[in-house]
């Protein structure tokens, strides 16, 4: 069934209302989690060096635009929430740009690397293959795009007062190869579980 815009909207609002009003909440419970492998993951497949340019795209409070200016880069953050975005600005000194997922305006091949970890799944599933053409040509030539989302059997709905696409890899690797990337590498976490305890999909992908 095709979202009409009203209810693209409707999900928009909804979603980023829930993260606007547990903010406080979210960072004290997320500031400790330890995203290593998937920063590590990105970084491994750009080529050059220290400063690159990279895009935390859904950045939340800015945990992660942290540990990419402590490592040397130029560091930019993306989130839809309009508390995250104060926090990200207030806690690290970064550029954070307020921007609804669906209503993108993103510099042309600004960034060698974006980092979407755990932010992609609220993109709706139509909605997804335009998000991703337009990440895509933010990229610079051969740029990096890593991902990290809850993995699923390609249903989408409501869990809570989020709306999320839960997508297995078939259709992961699907969607981005269509959008333009080439696949670098994939894995599930957290690591060192049976795969039925592994509820995240991480993908690294090159822009072709």
């Amino acid at each position: 069934m095709k979202l009409d815009p009203q209810t693209l909207a409707q999900i928009t609002a909804a979603t980023l209302g829930n993260y606007n009003s547990v903010a406080d909440d979210f960072r004290e419970g997320t500031r400790d989690h330890d995203v290593s492998q998937n920063i590590d993951a990105l970084l491994r497949h750009i080529q050059g060096g220290a400063p690159l340019q990279i895009l935390d795209f859904g950045c939340g409070p800015g945990r992660d635009l942290q540990t990419f200016t402590r490592m040397g880069h130029i560091a930019t953050g993306l989130d839809g929430s309009e508390r995250f975005a104060e926090m990200a600005r207030a806690d690290t000194g970064c550029e954070v740009l307020q921007q609804n997922f669906l209503e993108l305006n993103l510099p042309v091949e600004r960034f060698d690397g974006i980092f979407a970890n755990a932010v992609l799944f609220h993109v709706p599933k139509q909605e997804l293959p335009r998000v991703l053409r337009e990440l895509h040509a933010a990229l610079k030539p051969r740029g990096v795009l890593f991902s990290s989302n809850p993995r699923g059997d390609n249903q989408e709905g409501w869990k809570g007062p989020r709306y999320g696409a839960y997508h297995d890899l078939e259709n992961w690797r699907a969607l981005l190869t269509t959008a333009g990337f080439v696949e670098l590498e994939h894995y599930y976490r957290p690591a060192g579980l049976p795969r039925d305890q592994q509820p995240w999909l991480a993908s690294v992908w090159r822009k072709a």
